[in-house]
């Protein structure tokens, strides 16, 4: 009987070459853009979201840790985000004008100003916060643009099927990482799911990401985008919130190759 390892190799051979007459042929930009300025126009929405990321050890052993969450978003600059996983139990409120980062299980909280677009807050986050917004770069005013910086080769690979939707399948290349992206079929291309493979690190670590139940145009609540400290629970430093990330602290991450 034919090992796993050994069919995985012939399949990755076979779709390899079925795929490659369509790296240059375009549809993998025109179906990325659609998707990008579909998104892009949603003044409101709201999601769900699983996240995988993976680590690898001195030891190159390859380790997942998963956490899962809700996106709800009012352009240009309110959003609400929460991820909970085995470590860290974690909301990102914007009202606008200050982001505060909740450390729910430590019942504790840091605020910074953040007056400005979606897109400068992400950027100040990414800069000042220990933690990211998942799948920001999808939500950005011009994620096309975010998305292609560097690419260095694209294909349609074709149609698949993410939780019971079917999806085009595009990959792309960069320097660093591979990343694939599945568009759901229709009038409404929003992304369903997302994974990028690290190539700097050995044996290639990746982050997966799964969108589902993709809401538009509905209102929200007024109070949807604000912060009432809980009772008992502490203001403190941006830099004292160093433990909330996906991966718990002690996990010794392996080299680059």
């Amino acid at each position: 009987m034919k090992s796993a390892l050994g069919l995985l190799a012939g399949m990755a051979v076979i779709g390899a070459s079925a795929s490659a007459a369509r790296a240059e042929d375009g549809a993998a930009q025109n179906i990325l853009k659609a998707m990008s300025d579909y998104v892009s126009r949603q003044e409101n929405l709201s999601l769900k979201y699983d996240a995988d990321v993976e680590v690898v050890t001195p030891a190159v052993e390859k380790i997942q840790f998963s956490a899962s969450g809700d996106v709800t978003m009012n352009r240009p600059n309110k959003f609400r985000v929460s991820r909970t996983g085995g470590y860290a139990e974690v909301e990102l409120i914007s009202d606008g004008s200050t982001v505060t980062v909740f450390d729910r299980g430590g019942k504790r909280f840091a605020q910074v100003p953040a007056a400005g677009t979606f897109d400068e807050v992400v950027d100040r986050l990414r800069n000042e916060a220990p933690v990211e917004i998942p799948g920001a770069d999808l939500l950005l005013s011009k994620p096309y643009e975010e998305l292609m910086a560097g690419v260095l080769e694209a294909k349609h690979i074709g149609r698949g099927v993410v939780e019971g939707v079917e999806c085009e399948h595009l990959a792309f290349r960069n320097l660093d990482t591979d990343w694939q992206i599945w568009v759901e079929v229709g009038d409404r291309p929003v992304p369903r799911k997302y994974v990028v493979t690290s190539k700097a690190v050995g044996a290639a670590p990746q982050y997966t990401l799964r969108l589902r139940d993709w809401k538009t145009g509905v209102s929200q609540a007024q109070d949807a985008f604000s912060f009432k400290p809980p009772e008992g629970s502490s203001g403190v430093a941006i830099t004292m919130l160093n433990d909330i990330d996906d991966i718990p602290a002690g996990v010794v991450l392996g080299g680059a190759k």
